[in-house]
Formats: structure tokens, sequence, C-alpha cells
């Protein structure tokens, strides 16, 4: 076996460390809230049982949501986004930049990708060789270009993205709610074998320890959770955050956000009674998003009506490409507030998919 796979292999049986960390850590935590708090600690039948019931259901969907996110599949570029055989061998023959922008740009023609480089390119993978998505990135760890990437997280060992971002986000809160009420009822038998109010047995290491290690996750749990939350209201990513996505016109960091109820359906589903329950509810195939511009660049218009065959004031046309979901590129204020006045200035491009 080569020396690179060899080293490759390694990286990934030590990549899952983390993951058996906090599975022990959790282990542990059950064994310790059972057993010695409950059942040999507790005296009182019906607070016993009453705790019991609590932390099983808080519990089973932490374990639920954890490892839905670690067993999600990341989400890849479908294969519209791959350059076709003969653009590819252009592409690869070719040495200047400039010539390979070219091809980049008539292939992405047909294709609802809105986001730039910096420098204002079409963002081409080299190692994926295809053309990314809006919101896709590549990642090193995974070595694969994810959709709608938010960042690479050791603690699940895969990627956090499109197909399971819901799933993490459900993680984060069931693991916060999970350390707060064990650290909430653990409390008044912490402070009773602190103050040798109870008999120094072996369930008092278990009882004191168990209440530091809740109360230090849930401090971290939930300030990521809370960020995580803004994050989702926003409808940004973790790199989106701290990079704002570059389109034609110019970078836009609110440039894919739809308002906080629209913003939330994206990544929870339009079912509220799914909100809870670590089950793919997300809206799109992640392979194109609704946007909305704060100015509207003029190619992106004749590039939309191009694809839909037909002006808006002519009726509906029949589409082109069938990829994603429909794209509304909508004029708008900086503040998001619209009067009577500016009805007559509103442009409304959309792209529209057979389904």
């Amino acid at each position: 076996m080569a020396p690179h796979h060899v080293l490759r292999c390694c990286q990934r049986s030590l990549s899952w460390i983390p993951v058996i960390f906090i599975n022990l850590v959790v282990g542990w935590s059950y064994y310790a809230y059972v057993v010695e708090l409950c059942i040999l600690t507790i005296p009182n039948n019906a607070e016993k049982i009453s705790y019991l019931v609590v932390f099983h259901l808080f519990f089973i969907m932490f374990i639920w949501s954890y490892w839905k996110t670690i067993c999600s599949r990341p989400a890849n570029p479908s294969k519209e986004f791959c350059l076709p055989k003969v653009e590819k061998e252009r592409y690869e023959k070719e040495e200047h930049p400039d010539t390979q922008q070219e091809i980049l740009k008539k292939v992405a023609v047909g294709l609802p990708v809105y986001t730039r480089t910096g420098t204002g390119a079409v963002r081409y993978c080299d190692n994926c060789l295809v053309i990314k998505p809006d919101r896709c990135h590549h990642c090193s760890t995974c070595d694969m270009c994810v959709l709608k990437m938010d960042h690479h997280c050791p603690w699940v060992n895969n990627c956090v993205g499109f197909s399971n971002y819901k799933f993490f986000v459900l993680f984060l809160a069931y693991s916060m709610l999970y350390c707060a009420f064990i650290a909430a009822t653990v409390l008044q038998y912490f402070i009773k074998f602190w103050t040798n109010q109870l008999p120094d047995t072996h369930a008092k290491f278990h009882v004191l320890f168990l209440f530091f290690v809740a109360a230090m996750f849930f401090i971290s749990i939930l300030s990521l959770f809370s960020y995580h939350l803004w994050l989702v209201g926003k409808n940004r990513t973790t790199i989106e955050a701290f990079r704002a996505p570059v389109f034609r016109n110019g970078p836009d960091k609110n440039g894919f956000s739809l308002g906080f109820s629209r913003n939330m359906a994206e990544v929870f589903g339009d079912q509220k009674k799914y909100w809870m329950f670590p089950i793919y509810t997300s809206q799109g195939d992640g392979n194109s998003f609704v946007t909305r511009l704060v100015n509207l660049d003029p190619e992106q218009i004749a590039v939309g009506l191009q694809i839909n065959g037909k002006s808006s004031v002519d009726g509906p046309a029949s589409p082109k490409h069938v990829l994603g979901d429909t794209i509304n590129h909508i004029e708008d204020h900086q503040d998001g507030s619209f009067d009577k006045t500016d009805v007559a200035e509103t442009v409304t491009v959309t792209i529209e998919s057979e389904s």
C-alpha cells in the first residue's frame, strides 16, 4: 500500500477519536445519572420516576439527532454541474486562465449559478472537476465538494452542510437541554454531598463530577447553539458569516436572506410539526437557492430571459433547463422595506424548473 494511502487511513481512523470521546462521556453520564443518582441516591420514588422519564426523553432525542448528523453523507453537486466532455478536454488543454474562464462562463450560462470568486471568476473545483453551485465549497478533510457547506465538525467527524444542517442544529439544541436538565436536577444532591448532608459513598464522586461536566458543556453549547440559530434566521452559513458571498454585482451578506420565517422554513421545512424531530424536511435540492439581490445585474436578467424563452409579460414559458428550485432576483432596499412607489421599480426574473 502506498504511503499516501496509509497516511490517509491513519487520518481517517484518528478522526473518530472526538466522536469516541463524546460517546464515552455520554455513556458515563447515562450510568451516573440513572444508576448512581436516581437508583442509588434519590429516596423518593415519584421524584425518581419523573426524573428518569424526562431524562430518557432528552437522551433519546439527543442521541438520535447526533447520529443522524454523523451518518448523513454530505450532499454533492449534481451531474449538471460537471463540464461536458468536449468542454472538459478544452479546459484541461488550455493554459491561459482567461480562456479557461470563457469556457466556464459558456457552460455556466445554463446553470443557476450566481455567485463568483472574489475576482469575479466562475467558481470551479479542480479536484472534483465541477462548477461549484452557489454556497458549495470543497472540504479538504472530506476531499469533496459539499452543497451549502457550513463547516467540517470534528465532533461528528462529518461535514455539516445541506444534507444534515437541520440535524446538527437539533443536536446542539438537545445536547444543551440534556446538559441543562442534568445540571438542574443534580444540583440539590450536589449541594448535599458537598456539605456532607449525605454519607460518603461511591455515588458522591459521580454526582459531583456529573454536575461540573453538565454545567461546563451547557455553557459551551449554549453559545454555539445561539450562534447557529442566528445563522438560520439570517440564512447564512458559517463560511458566509465570515466571508460574504460574491455575486456578479459584488458581495452581499444578505443575498440569500428571504425573511426570518422563510429562512427557518428553508432549513426546517414548512411543516412545523416536524421541526423538532431529526428527520429530513429541508427545502430545495441544495444545487440552487432563492436569492434576493440589492442591485440587479443586467447579465442575470438576460440569462434568465434566455432560459425562460419568454419575457414575464408573455406569460408562462417552457423552461429549457431542468435544475433546482425557482430562483427569484428581486430589487430591494438595504433595509428590506417597500412602499407603493417601489412597485414600479421592482424587477422580478424567474427561472422555473420542470417538476
